[in-house]
């Protein structure tokens, strides 16, 4: 029974003080740029300012119609981004514009 607990104890230790798998796919922005533009054929398409403590990040959206492939970055001041989410089926949802003299 003891032996269980120590192992099971050491398991979950290390689990605990393990880096985060989304760690790993962190590097430089301008490779990741690169990549996803001559690998995917992928652009930015949305972004916006994460404000939170200590620095604030941009999260960036890069699609593409071609190979219906994304990819969600968070870049951090230091010139590092970090893949989030990735996938296909990419698909875009354009809102219709009213004109504004026209009532609604």
């Amino acid at each position: 029974m003891f032996k269980r607990l120590v192992s099971v104890s050491l398991i979950f230790g290390m689990l605990a003080t393990a880096p985060p798998a989304v760690a790993s796919a962190c590097t430089p922005r301008d490779d990741l740029i690169e990549r996803l533009q001559s690998s995917y054929a992928e652009r930015l398409t949305a972004g916006g300012l994460q404000a939170s403590r200590p620095v604030s990040t941009v999260i960036e959206f890069w699609a593409s119609d071609t190979t219906g492939t994304f990819t969600v970055l968070v870049s951090h001041p230091n010139g590092l981004s970090c893949v989030v989410a990735s996938g296909t089926g990419f698909f875009q949802v354009m809102e219709e514009v009213k004109d504004p003299g026209t009532p609604s």
